[in-house]
């Protein structure tokens, strides 16, 4: 193949992976793996397919139903880890054990209609790399939650060098070579959408309706997805360091000048045992000021820490491969 031409114009039978990342599904799953399992079989006579299904230690009884769309379905893969790694890792998981010309991601919540595939796969064959869903509407979610999502897409996108898409989450299609360069990512704190952003490729843009959860409830609580943001910023951006070393700078200028007021003022008319309050004061809007650096200094550092440790970034209990396994994908790699 010349190394020009598009991963996916090749004139074998082209082949599509679904990574479902899955955590305490039960609920959704049978009704996500019949309208999944609909979806592919009419895309069966130009694609083969297979859905790789991560179980990130669920507790309930989301792997027993697993299994049985193993037995049930060919094209079912089970990659079942040890203990709950969280999403990001779960989803990179699931990136390693596909073999698809196209692998698309998506959630088991039935938020992202499994629908939408047959116009993704348009899509990438149009000659895109990579094809981001963008939210249009999430008008059944919570107001905090849409507002917050609204606040911390927007900041991330300004704070990043690198443009992060705003609306577009984990519901996306990646090509093989898309796919292949994301592997090569070896970083421990993972937050997806941006490692998506900044490989780049040739991308589109498809707007769709966000549904509903089909049933239970989602498991990223306030606090998780705080840290979440928290990963995204700071894997992304050094702007929060950027902006304690200005406060700092700006702070010892004021103090500066302050002092040199201080001292005038005493040379000048003397200065009786006065101003304690604004002593107080100052010192604790200092002390604050120190400790608010440190503290953005300690989220980078302790992310250091964990990647010079270089440990596993998941570990795997056991696979269950889909009884009609997929060829090796027409391309692999990037030229």
């Amino acid at each position: 193949m010349d190394v020009l031409t598009p991963v996916h114009s090749g004139v074998a039978r082209q082949s599509v992976s679904v990574v479902v990342p899955v955590y305490n599904e039960e609920v959704v799953l049978p009704e996500f793996q019949r309208r999944l399992a609909a979806v592919l079989d009419a895309l069966a006579a130009d694609f083969a397919a297979e859905i790789v299904y991560v179980n990130d230690g669920s507790r309930d009884a989301s792997m027993r139903c697993l299994v049985e769309f193993h037995r049930a379905d060919a094209r079912v893969t089970i990659v079942d880890l040890s203990r709950n790694f969280g999403k990001e890792v779960a989803t990179s998981a699931g990136l390693d054990h596909t073999r698809g010309d196209a692998v698309i991601i998506i959630d088991a919540d039935l938020q992202d209609p499994p629908e939408l595939i047959p116009e993704m796969v348009r899509a990438w064959q149009a000659g895109s790399d990579v094809v981001r869903m963008r939210r249009t509407s999430r008008a059944r979610e919570s107001w905090l939650k849409r507002a917050t999502a609204h606040a911390f897409y927007r900041t991330i996108d300004r704070l990043s060098e690198i443009e992060i898409p705003v609306d577009v989450g984990d519901f996306r299609l990646l090509s093989r070579r898309a796919v292949a360069a994301l592997l090569r990512f070896p970083e421990r704190t993972r937050f997806m959408k941006g490692l998506y952003a900044w490989i780049g490729f040739p991308s589109v843009e498809i707007p769709y309706d966000r549904d509903s959860r089909f049933g239970g409830s989602s498991k990223w609580s306030y606090w998780r997805l705080w840290n979440l943001a928290l990963e995204g910023i700071t894997s992304f951006s050094v702007g929060p360091l950027k902006v304690a070393s200005y406060v700092g700078i700006a702070t010892a200028l004021f103090a500066f000048g302050y002092g040199v007021f201080v001292i005038g003022k005493t040379l000048l008319y003397g200065d009786p045992v006065r101003g304690y309050p604004t002593l107080i004061v100052v010192v604790l809007f200092l002390g604050g000021l120190q400790l608010m650096a440190l503290g953005i200094i300690g989220e980078y550092l302790a992310r250091v820490f964990i990647d010079v440790k270089a440990r596993p970034l998941y570990l795997v209990q056991r696979t269950l491969p889909p009884a009609q396994p997929l060829p090796p994908p027409t391309a692999t790699a990037a030229p």
